[in-house]
């Protein structure tokens, strides 16, 4: 789908003054009153006449030679000539001349700029729009930032008759739900005025978004307990409908529906199935199911305690250590031992003269040994 053209147009040239004439820039949404205002600075008398972008009088002084009734005097007097333009339409838009009857004449303009009704959109639709800096030299450029993010635009510079340049550049893109409330800007750069912009706020309509919220119970849904859910809904606009149905089924006869909230009283196993709540808005449709199952009514009440696995973990880490710490202990008890044992048996037996002297002289030897006598034949 392709939305209608947006436009926002601005002009970078203001108020324009032309010797002793001057005149504004207007602005205007299209359907209303746009004032265009010609005024001479000092007087003398001359006459002073409106003309249309064709360059078709509109008014000389107070009389009003076009026929186009929307066209209004608003002031006249020997300074200004005011006039109005009511519902305003696109077509309107261009170049209005103020001139002034001396020698020679003088001209002043005003550019009339139609701003497109902000429309709202819906998301997938595509929008266009338009940027526009007038009366610009050298040429001003142009470019479009949605939020933080710049959009290429497609620009298109005209040279007027005045040797004054027209710059438009214009934007497409598709709109999503994310779009709604984001800014887009154009931004005039120019050297007469820097960073010079428009800005519009995007409004985007969108289908809802549904969620359920399971209020009781907190765990497995039983025989005998009551079962409460919430269906929460949002979009744009705000859902005017929010349903409950069961899929594939009746609805339990004594079920409570109160707007977007399910109440079930006294679960029993018939009740299972696929219960879904349905939002509706002027953009569309949308829904999110809950699977109900009704257990024993004594179901995950023997079911063993569930053990944290940090505690377990802890528990195990500090039996392992104190192991290793036993282990640590116990070897080096037996290596100090074990070096007592052999120096003990040695001692005495390194000045003996042979082995059969030096097992004699060892000291820890059987009693009286050095009373002892062998012989050897």
């Amino acid at each position: 789908n392709r939305a209608k053209r947006l436009q926002c147009p601005l002009s970078v040239s203001g108020s324009v003054v032309s010797q002793n004439l001057v005149t504004d820039d207007v602005w205007v949404v299209e359907g209303e009153m746009a004032t265009i205002s010609c005024r001479v600075k000092d007087s003398d008398d001359s006459v002073i006449q409106l003309l249309n972008p064709n360059r078709q009088t509109i008014y000389f002084r107070d009389m009003r030679p076009l026929k186009d009734a929307r066209f209004q005097l608003v002031n006249f007097s020997e300074n200004e000539l005011r006039v109005s333009l009511s519902n305003v339409s696109l077509s309107d838009e261009g170049r209005y001349v103020c001139q002034l009857y001396t020698d020679p004449p003088q001209e002043a303009y005003a550019d009339i700029t139609v701003l497109g009704r902000d429309e709202v959109l819906r998301e997938g639709n595509e929008t266009e729009m338009t940027c526009t800096a007038m009366g610009s030299k050298p040429a001003a450029t142009i470019k479009w930032m949605k939020g933080d993010k710049e959009l290429p635009g497609k620009p298109k510079v005209e040279l007027a008759y005045d040797k004054m340049y027209t710059v438009t550049s214009r934007l497409a893109f598709t709109v999503s739900k994310e779009d709604d409330g984001v800014p887009v800007a154009c931004i005039v750069d120019h050297p007469a005025v820097k960073d010079f912009q428009a800005k519009k706020y995007l409004e985007v309509q969108y289908k809802p978004e549904v969620k359920i919220v399971v209020e009781f119970p907190q765990g497995l849904t039983r025989e005998g307990e009551n079962l409460e859910l919430t269906c929460q809904a949002k979009g744009k606009p705000q859902p005017q409908k929010v349903n409950w149905v069961k899929v594939d089924d009746e609805f339990p006869s004594h079920a409570v529906i109160t707007g977007g909230d399910l109440y079930i009283e006294n679960l029993n196993k018939s009740y299972n199935g696929t219960y879904r709540c349905v939002a509706t808005n002027t953009v569309g449709e949308a829904y999110e199911d809950y699977v109900l199952y009704v257990y024993d009514s004594r179901a995950g009440e023997g079911s063993p305690r569930t053990v944290d696995h940090a505690v377990i973990g802890g528990v195990v880490a500090v039996v392992v250590f104190a192991m290793l710490c036993l282990l640590i202990v116990l070897g080096r008890y037996f290596a100090r031992h074990k070096g007592t044992y052999f120096t003990h048996e040695a001692k005495g037996a390194d000045d003996a003269a042979d082995a059969d002297t030096a097992i004699i002289n060892a000291e820890g030897g059987h009693t009286n040994s050095d009373e002892k006598k062998e012989y050897y034949i």
